[in-house]
């Protein structure tokens, strides 16, 4: 049997300023996963989320 892939998609959010900053006060980068609707957004998902390693809210980005 085929699998029927649904509309929502798992995806995974990363902070942006962790990956871009090498000193840093620790090391690692901060990820959140959820899901979103591909067909009401197609584009790539930015929230601001609270980032563990950087001890602030950040905006986190989808990268797969």
């Amino acid at each position: 049997m085929a699998s029927k892939k649904g509309v929502r998609i798992i995806i995974t959010l990363e902070c942006t300023e962790c990956r871009s900053n090498q000193n840093k006060r620790s090391h690692g980068v901060s990820r959140y996963t959820t899901k979103k609707n591909r067909r009401n957004t197609t584009g790539r998902l930015e929230l601001k989320k609270f980032c563990t390693h950087c001890n602030k809210h950040t905006v986190h980005k989808e990268i797969k």
